[in-house]
């Protein structure tokens, strides 16, 4: 091989990786997120308490499968009780659950818990007997309201 076919066959080598390595750049640009048609939850504050309330589309109530339960009294101590699987613990420690005082609309309500036997929680302080309280996908409202996902 001549040194000019050897110079040829180099710049045509160099010239597919340039070629092969643009695709690749390109490739690795983003492309615009398209906005959703419907934005699956709505934050708005609640005044004066530094909290949230948190509507959702009903289509999201599915994709998550929130299931809730009311709070009730203990017959025998009548102490307030709530379903084990409502409680949430923050990273400070603090506990909490999801009230669900409308259709599709959850507020975060502080709680203290006095003890928990198996799956039910005596509470010291919390909503009132009756009050609607999310026992499935309370994490999941939590981390839409702090947008812990991104």
């Amino acid at each position: 091989m001549n040194s000019i076919e050897s110079r040829r066959g180099k710049k045509l080598a160099a010239l597919i990786v340039v070629a092969l390595l643009s695709l690749f750049v390109a490739g690795c640009a983003q492309l615009p997120e398209a906005a959703p048609p419907d934005a699956p939850a709505v934050l708005a504050e609640v005044p004066g308490t530094g909290l949230h309330q948190i509507t959702l589309t009903e289509h999201a109530v599915e994709r998550l499968g929130l299931k809730t339960e009311a709070t009730a009294t203990d017959p025998q101590t009548q102490k307030l009780t709530v379903a084990y699987g409502a409680v949430l613990y923050d990273s400070a420690g603090k506990t909490w659950v999801y009230t669900n005082p409308e259709h599709l609309v959850f507020v975060r309500q502080s709680i203290t818990v006095e003890r928990i036997n198996g799956d039910v929680a005596t509470l010291k302080e919390g909503p009132s007997a009756g009050t609607t309280v999310v026992t499935t996908g309370a994490a999941e409202l939590f981390g839409a309201e702090f947008d812990t996902a991104e």
